[in-house]
């Protein structure tokens, strides 16, 4: 799909006297909804800047070649990741999550992008009816040998999540994947898919909005301000939130932690 000159979301800068406005497309928009305005202020001796704000106006085939790019690396580094991650200690993330869960155990949980199951297996062990999601295939077919849990395969631009099927969702290291200009959207499908009262955890490198690849891999990074109000808005009440590791100083603790209650 090729997009018309109109519907391009270019910024734009137009030149009129010494006196500048900056204008801020909406959360779901981007700079040509501002040009009508832009081109008043000019008419009447204003410079107008309007830039775009990252992670916003990105084309579908754009989203597509993120999705598809970032899986290829998992696809094939999927045993080598098993290797690499199959001691760390998330006990604190999973102790996070099913503090808060409500009712008496055990529970229906979504682990978010498994990868190759280790928290899977851990929750599947504690005596929980667990399933995974993965978008790499290689990494869906591990998480079932080591967990003997069923694993859907689906991406984050492609999810068909059951309506109100778990009480909790474990997405630790993953969410930072998803495109700023997606992310309301996959977080609105976690929430439809847990049952009133559920849980989310959620866990990320934070940042300052800085958004694009880092090697195969595509990010995008928050503070906590700004991570606080995109899980409010999709209809979440937060619970907790800390950083990751325990026990350092916050600028040795590069991993925000997060969990949320269903609305």
């Amino acid at each position: 799909m090729t997009q018309s000159p109109a519907l391009r979301p270019d910024p734009f800068d137009l030149h009129g006297g010494p006196v500048a406005a900056l204008l801020i497309h909406g959360l779901t928009g981007a700079p040509p909804e501002m040009r009508p305005l832009g081109d008043y202020l000019a008419t009447h001796g204003l410079s107008v800047s309007a830039p775009l704000l990252p992670g916003h106006g990105t084309r579908p085939e754009d989203l597509q070649h993120i999705a598809a790019r970032t899986l290829a690396h998992y696809e094939q580094h999927a045993q080598s990741y098993w290797e690499g991650t199959r001691d760390h200690d998330v006990s604190q993330n999973i102790a996070a999550l099913l503090h808060h869960m409500p009712g008496p155990p055990p529970y229906d949980l979504l682990d978010f992008g498994c990868g190759p199951g280790r928290d899977l297996h851990t929750f599947k062990a504690l005596g929980h009816r667990a399933v995974g999601l993965e978008g790499a295939p290689s990494a869906a077919a591990l998480a079932r040998a080591h967990s003997g849990c069923e694993v859907l395969e689906q991406s984050f631009l492609q999810l068909e999540l059951p309506s109100e099927r778990y009480d909790g969702v474990f997405a630790n290291a993953v969410l930072f994947h998803v495109p700023r200009q997606v992310l309301p959207q996959v977080l609105r499908q976690l929430q439809a898919c847990l049952r009133p009262g559920g849980v989310l955890f959620s866990s990320n490198p934070r940042g300052y909005g800085q958004e694009g690849w880092n090697g195969e891999r595509y990010g995008s990074f928050h503070d906590w301000p700004t991570w606080r109000d995109l899980v409010t808005a999709a209809g979440f009440d937060e619970l907790d939130h800390f950083y990751r590791p325990p026990g350092l100083p916050i600028e040795q603790q590069p991993w925000l932690a997060s969990v949320w209650r269903k609305r």
